[in-house]
């Protein structure tokens, strides 16, 4: 199933109901279900028609719990293959610059390099809050969030919960990491918090205070669409296109991780994965290859010169 709250009703509102909503359920057969996800799989990847089909199945369970159809006729059916969806890409460190660069004029600025300088996902920059944004007191021995010691200090970091994302934050210890924060990433955040001062005093009265470090110009959470067009807009002007998303921000950070020789371990504790599994199927495009290694140490070793 999609993974957000809001995303199955977006399917059934746009495949669904607009091709099968005039049919009844008790009318509805396989061969419906057949010829409607055929005609889907010639314009949606797989995975969404995935999707879309398990939005019509759980609907149809719910009605024959209530007795409404005698059985679940979309459970009879094999999901098709669709289209086949772009894979996901990193930014080489010439692109990351020229991004870097071209971010600087925007509203997105500190997101972006909050996002590719830490690895954090989409919905975690988006939920970000100020207090979640530390700062390290020696004389404490302790974190102290921003919001009550300013940006006057050296060590800055961020608490990121992952998100549960049917049931919403789960603001537990156990889902929650804590991420030191490069210089780049800490001084844009300060330029940020500056930035949205302004904003909230030009908003006055209008302004919704929801304590998140990304918001709009009247406090309100950012939408994640609007997100993607302002980071298209960036990546223009960069001169890299427009056929980037904000999560190759996160598989960029991968990649130069991995580039840099960072163990895997490492890179998985960083972006919050349970364990290095994950890491490696999300993320083998952009992890360099370790099987190589042992070769490599033997070529040390012995030298390359074939033998016999």
């Amino acid at each position: 199933m999609p993974s957000t709250p809001g995303i199955p009703r977006i399917l059934a509102e746009t495949h669904v109901i607009p091709r099968l909503g005039k049919m009844k359920l008790q009318q509805l057969r396989a061969d419906h279900v057949d010829e409607w996800l055929d005609e889907l799989s010639t314009d949606l990847a797989t995975r969404t028609l995935r999707d879309v089909h398990s939005v019509l199945k759980r609907a149809t369970r719910q009605a024959q719990a209530r007795d409404l159809v005698l059985r679940n006729v979309a459970e009879l059916v094999t999901t098709p293959t669709g289209k086949d969806g772009r894979p996901s890409k990193a930014l080489t460190k010439h692109q990351a610059d020229a991004m870097l660069k071209a971010a600087e004029s925007s509203e997105l600025h500190a997101y972006v390099v909050l996002s590719l300088t830490t690895g954090v996902r989409t919905e975690e920059a988006r939920a970000l809050r100020w207090d979640h944004v530390v700062a390290w007191i020696p004389s404490l021995k302790a974190w102290q969030p921003v919001t009550e010691a300013g940006f006057k200090h050296t060590r800055f970091a961020i608490y990121v919960w992952r998100a549960d994302r049917v049931g919403g934050d789960t603001k537990t210890r156990k889902s929650r990491r804590t991420l030191e924060l490069p210089k780049l990433a800490a001084e844009a955040l300060r330029q940020h918090h500056t930035r949205q001062a302004a904003h909230k005093l030009k908003a006055g009265e209008a302004w919704q205070d929801h304590n998140l470090v990304f918001c709009t110009s009247v406090g309100t959470p950012l939408d994640a669409a609007n997100v993607r067009r302002a980071f298209r807009h960036i990546t223009k002007n960069a001169g890299i296109g427009t056929d980037w998303t904000p999560r190759e921000l996160r598989h960029s950070f991968v990649s130069i991780m991995s580039d840099q020789g960072v163990p895997i371990e490492t890179i998985a504790d960083l972006v919050g994965h349970a364990g290095t599994s994950v890491t490696e199927a999300v993320y083998r495009h952009q992890l360099k290859p370790v099987i190589t290694k042992g070769a490599h140490t033997m070529n040390t070793i012995f030298g390359d010169k074939p033998t016999g």
